[in-house]
């Protein structure tokens, strides 16, 4: 499911990054990139206002696409015209708490997710995953086990003194 994001509008909403930061565009498709990996194949459009517009390619990759609105526009105009642009409107997500943006999403039947409600979601997802050790509670394996499967394998054995 492709998602269109109101970039600013998130970062306002995440902890740990301020609208104030000189390098909160690239800090958010930091957490983006990491969403996007956690799912082969999803897509993530941001939209920021103004912005550097030196850097928005080097944004780019991962799963995730920016785009900086050029004046006079601003990232509403852009993911409104985005917006009613997209076909297959139930395949996407829009992700915004501006009234105007959602209500266009809405109108056009493309389903809508709070900045707020994704932040959560991105909070959470930044957790590292627990190991498949940890998962199934396993212990580390014996000397013994160990020289056991070097055996099945054919390893030959030698002793840790020699290294």
């Amino acid at each position: 499911m492709p998602i269109l994001i109101d970039g600013h509008n998130l970062i306002g909403q995440l902890p740990g990054i301020s609208l104030a930061d000189p390098d909160d565009e690239a800090q958010l498709v930091l957490l983006l990139r990491r969403y996007a990996a956690r799912s082969p194949g999803r897509k993530v459009i941001v939209i920021f206002d103004g912005g550097v517009y030196g850097h928005p390619g080097s944004l780019n990759g991962y799963g995730v696409e920016t785009s900086f609105a050029h004046a006079p526009a601003n990232a509403d105009a852009e993911l409104i015209k985005r917006i009613r642009a997209v076909r297959r409107q139930a395949d996407w997500l829009v992700v915004s708490s501006d009234r105007a943006v959602a209500g266009e999403a809405k109108a056009h039947g493309i389903p809508v997710l709070s900045s707020q409600e994704f932040a959560r979601r991105l909070a959470t997802n930044a957790q590292p995953r627990a190991s498949l050790r940890e998962k199934r509670n396993e212990r580390p394996m014996s000397k013994a086990e160990l020289a056991e499967w070097l055996r099945l394998f054919g390893v030959p054995e030698h002793d840790e003194e020699e290294g």
